[in-house]
């Protein structure tokens, strides 16, 4: 089955960041269930989040890098939000294994930003970029498929936040 990996990534359109979604996540995975193996498809369906990712599992490498990617993001806004806020930060920090000096700087105009929505925007197009990376090398396989669903789940809640009431925007924003 996996002789169908180039047929259906060929047939997915292209997405850049800050794009209309070409489709929901919903369709993306009806469109993926036929023509990839089970397990591949569970994967694709139960990718962690945010809250997930220090359940003790044993993941795919690509999702791992995802993980410790994003982790070691959070860490660096938690150092820089913690002395604004008068918060001692190693209470909030999590173990990430992942150094990257580049993601201090960024972080620091994303935080600087008097825009919540810049910065987040900011962020996003850290970890946009940080997909690109990971899926360097990958054009037709399970590890494309994976930076792919979560650059969709970028665009969704991007989508959502250009359609949410602004109330419950700043909500959900600052939450992440």
């Amino acid at each position: 089955m996996a002789d169908f990996y180039p047929y259906l990534i060929a047939s997915l359109p292209m997405l850049h960041f800050g794009m209309k979604m070409p489709f929901s996540f919903e369709r993306f995975l009806e469109l993926c269930c036929p023509h990839i193996p089970k397990k591949d498809y569970q994967l694709l369906r139960t990718l962690p989040q945010p809250e997930q990712y220090f359940e003790k599992s044993k993941r795919h490498p690509i999702i791992q890098k995802w993980i410790e990617f994003d982790v070691a993001l959070r860490n660096e806004l938690v150092r820089r939000r913690a002395p604004k806020k008068h918060i001692e930060p190693s209470t909030y920090l999590r173990p990430d294994g992942y150094s990257v000096s580049s993601l201090s700087p960024a972080v620091i105009a994303a935080t600087i930003n008097t825009s919540v929505l810049d910065a987040e925007k900011t962020l996003d197009e850290m970890r946009w970029k940080a997909l690109d990376e990971l899926a360097t090398g990958h054009y037709l396989d399970l590890d494309f498929l994976i930076t792919y669903s979560i650059k969709l789940l970028i665009l969704q809640r991007w989508e959502n936040i250009r359609s949410a009431d602004g109330t419950i925007l700043l909500e959900q924003v600052l939450q992440h």
